[in-house]
């Protein structure tokens, strides 16, 4: 099986050029950018388990914890994400209720579960299905980014209501959690290297040689 690896080329993980490795140079540079050339990430099993465990214990606070705190002459209130949810859902906002759920519980909750099983896939040296397994790191970077939408709602919200004299909304820790949350799975998601998924294969096949 012919691998980038074997045919002496290394991508580059600032500005994605194809390079080719020159013999006898001990440190690769990137002939566009000049960043440092690896075959694989260093360290990318320990940095992406270190960052995918804070967002696991992050993830607890950030649904728990209220999110905003709204003030009225009714008085002040705090809602989590939950309570956030099912009040949209209530009020006949059932589309953005769905929206907001989806990306701020089962979004996260999905790509740690993910990033985990590549996780121990990598270290474990399986041989289960590569290609599908890269196609699940594809997938989890790709949807990384809508984890915000309930953040962005909330600055939206927290933008119009401060138009009015007699009303005000601030953000609550959960927000702060929530946000590292998803901070620490996107640095998860970068720090991992999906090219790991791969390598049992060469090995089986050099075993056989």
């Amino acid at each position: 099986m012919r691998t980038a690896a074997r045919e002496g080329l290394m991508l580059c993980d600032v500005c994605d050029l194809l390079n080719r490795r020159v013999d006898g140079v001990e440190h690769a540079a990137c002939a566009r950018c000049g960043a440092n050339l690896h075959l694989r990430k260093p360290d990318s099993i320990a940095r992406a388990w270190a960052f995918l465990i804070a967002a696991t214990i992050l993830y607890i606070p950030a649904n728990v914890l209220p999110i905003m705190h709204s003030g009225s002459l009714y008085g002040v209130q705090s809602d989590t994400i939950m309570s956030g949810v099912m009040w949209l859902w209530r009020t006949g906002s059932w589309g953005l209720a769905i929206i907001v759920f989806v990306a701020s519980a089962v979004v996260p909750l999905a790509k740690i579960g993910s990033l985990a099983f590549l996780l121990v896939a990598a270290q474990r040296r399986s041989t289960f299905n590569p290609r599908w397994r890269a196609r699940l790191f594809r997938v989890t970077h790709w949807i990384g980014r809508w984890s915000m939408v309930d953040i962005y709602v909330g600055a939206a919200l927290v933008a119009l209501v401060q138009f009015k004299a007699f009303a005000s909304i601030e953000p609550g820790t959960g927000a702060i959690a929530f946000g590292a949350v998803v901070v620490l799975t996107m640095l998860a998601t970068a720090s991992f290297d999906p090219r790991l998924s791969w390598d049992p294969l060469d090995d089986r096949e050099a075993a056989h040689a």
